[in-house]
């Protein structure tokens, strides 16, 4: 079975600094604006949830389709 991952760090403007795909998966042309839109669409969800928990690691904050978006904040929970 094929899979993919996208691995992104986000600037404190909501601004991606670096993007990587991972995984055995064929590239898809457009992937790389749908992962950029579910990933700014989960950061609404990521701002409301990093200030209500103690964890870093926030599993399965938002889903699309067959992706998964789960998320690490900084201990200070810089924003």
């Amino acid at each position: 079975m094929a899979s993919t991952a996208c691995f992104m760090i986000v600037s404190r403007n909501d601004i991606p600094i670096y993007e990587a795909e991972l995984g055995t998966a064929l590239k898809r042309e457009d992937a790389a604006q749908q992962h950029q839109f579910i990933l700014h669409a989960a950061l609404d969800i990521v701002q409301d949830l990093a200030w209500t928990t103690s964890a870093m690691f926030l599993k399965s904050i938002d889903r699309s389709n067959d992706l998964v978006v789960s998320v690490y904040v900084t201990a200070g929970h810089i924003l």
